[in-house]
C-alpha cells in the first residue's frame, strides 16, 4: 500500500517538503498497514517495501534512506547510483 518509491524519487520527495517548510509526519503502520480513518487523513502514504518486516528494522531502514536522501540533495557521495 503506498506508493513505491526509488530512493532518488525519495530524496526528491524529501527535498519537496524540505523546500515547502511543510510539517512531516512518518506513522509506520502495524502488520495490517494504518487504519482506515488515519490513512484517508494523510495526504500521501509512502511504502518502504513489499515485503513484511518488524518495526525495529523498518526504523533502521527509514533512518538510512533519510540520511541517503540527506546525501543526495546536499550531493554527498554517500549515495553512489
Amino acid at each position: 500500500r503506498g506508493s513505491d518509491l526509488d530512493t532518488v524519487r525519495f530524496a526528491r520527495r524529501v527535498g519537496a517538503w524540505r523546500e515547502q517548510a511543510r510539517p512531516v509526519a512518518i506513522v509506520i503502520g502495524g502488520p495490517d498497514g494504518i487504519d482506515a480513518a488515519l490513512g484517508r487523513e494523510a495526504d500521501e502514504t509512502l511504502r518502504l517495501s513489499s515485503l513484511t518486516l518488524p518495526h525495529a528494522m523498518v526504523r533502521v531502514l527509514l533512518a538510512e534512506q533519510l540520511f541517503r536522501a540527506w546525501s543526495i540533495l546536499a550531493g554527498h557521495p554517500y549515495h553512489r547510483a
